[in-house]
């Protein structure tokens, strides 16, 4: 998916003998949503249909009380599903011949749907082509192999490798902690490369059995459809071999949290120079311009970037994971990390999200940060000399704080959308809620007799 290619729908499903289709649509917390149908439907039944609350469902399954009528059409309204044809490809775990393929949201009359988290990226890419930029991202996605779990009530545990033992101690980039789930990998890659995916590297990460995934630097858009497919591709490997992937940011208390970490440069797009590098070979006034964007509108950005209550459980101090926007020179503690590199490649690493982020919408926000940074001319804070932890919170502590942040946003939701920071809110809002109303066994412990 490097580069959009022109497909025929109708010869591709020919050439691979095609009998059922999965519609694809992400909501706004990642989850595939869509329909099935046989391949003869899918060119004969027009374009499919949902319904416009999709996009309002939270991760409980519930909706949000709207009485101004202000998220969706009170007619509880379809939506029509379009398909890019660039993205379809093969379900590979399939028993007979299915395609997938991602889809885009219009309303009846045509226009896009506002929050479907696709447009809200295709919205801020839209505004990087006026302005004669062009932006190239690599994601590095984090997750972790946990055994099965089939009661909430008990914690997650290491899955048991091929040596019959859980991993225990840390074991960052071991070849050999990599190895104890060869078959797991093989399949993944198996199923990735039938997929088109742009895979980079595959290490050991710090926490126990946990595994970084590294995708090839390109087009926005298409590196979002990647992580949303690999997500989904890693799940299901996981429960071919009787364990679990999850992208949880903070799965295992006393292991590290799980990140997305976003690399982000701006190319012109008809020299493809890397406008992040001054013809002297050092940081561009666009490039500080940027990162100042990062620093100023990323708070407010939070809910997008660790939209979940579990999220804030992973930014904490001397963590591996940020919990402020200082910027530095291959300097892991801070939030904004600039890699050391030929000026080719000069670009800024965000490690403020976490693995459960929407990758569209993480993208989207990013670019947007950055996006108003470059137009307000904004300038970064002094470069972070030694550990970014001696500094304070600048970082929202849980989701509630995020949630406000980014209500108040007049800049941001002029880049978002209304709609789509409308939804986030309202959604977010229910399901911290609905979290609230859960009793944890660290309250029936420490409370229960004590207080």
């Amino acid at each position: 998916m490097s580069e959009k290619k022109q497909i025929n729908l109708h010869d591709w499903f020919d050439e691979h003998r095609i009998t059922e289709v999965e519609c694809l649509v992400p909501d706004i917390t990642g989850i595939p949503r869509g329909k099935i149908m046989p391949a003869q439907k899918f060119f004969q039944g027009g374009a499919p249909r949902l319904p416009e609350a999709i996009f309002i469902q939270s991760v409980t399954g519930e909706y949000p009380d709207d009485p101004e009528d202000r998220l969706t059409d009170p007619a509880i309204i379809d939506i029509k599903l379009i398909p890019d044809a660039s993205t379809v490809r093969l379900v590979p775990w399939a028993h007979e011949p299915t395609a997938q393929i991602i889809h885009d949201c219009q309303y009846a009359n045509g226009t896009p749907v506002p929050m479907a988290p696709r447009q809200v990226l295709q919205r801020v890419l839209k505004l990087y082509e006026e302005k004669g930029w062009k932006p190239v991202l690599a994601p590095e996605l984090e997750f972790y192999l946990v055994g099965r779990n089939t009661d909430p009530d008990y914690p997650l545990v290491p899955p048991v490798g091929r040596s019959g033992r859980q991993e225990t101690g840390r074991q960052s980039y071991s070849i050999d902690a990599v190895n104890e789930f060869d078959p797991l990998f093989e399949e993944m890659y198996d199923f990735c490369d039938l997929q088109e995916m742009d895979l980079d590297t595959l290490i050991h990460e710090e926490g126990a059995a946990q595994v970084e995934i590294n995708f090839l630097h390109g087009d926005p858009l298409h590196l979002a459809d990647q992580v949303f497919l690999f997500k989904r591709t890693v799940r299901e490997v996981a429960l071919r071999h009787n364990i679990y992937a999850t992208f949880m940011s903070k799965p295992m208390g006393g292991e590290p949290g799980s990140a997305m970490h976003v690399h982000q440069s701006i190319v012109d797009p008809e020299t493809g120079k890397n406008l992040f590098a001054g013809a002297d070979g050092k940081a561009s006034k666009l490039f500080r311009r940027y990162i100042g964007g990062l620093q100023k509108y990323i708070p407010a950005a939070m809910p997008i970037f660790a939209p979940n209550v579990n999220s804030y459980r992973r930014l904490t101090r001397f963590s591996n994971a940020p919990i402020n926007l200082q910027w530095g020179y291959d300097n892991r503690t801070c939030g904004l990390r600039v890699p050391f590199g030929d000026p080719s490649a000069m670009r800024v690493e965000n490690r403020v999200p976490g693995a459960d982020a929407n990758p569209y919408l993480a993208f989207a926000a990013t670019l947007a940060c950055g996006y108003l940074g470059m137009v307000e001319k904004l300038e970064p804070k002094p470069e972070q000399i030694g550990s970014a932890y001696s500094g304070e919170y600048t970082l929202a502590r849980e989701l509630s704080h995020a949630l406000d942040l980014m209500d108040a946003s007049t800049p941001l939701r002029e880049i978002l959308g209304d709609k789509l920071v409308d939804v986030l809110v309202a959604v977010k809002r229910l399901e911290y809620e609905t979290y609230l109303r859960v009793i944890s066994s660290w309250e029936r412990e420490h409370l229960l007799l004590n207080v």
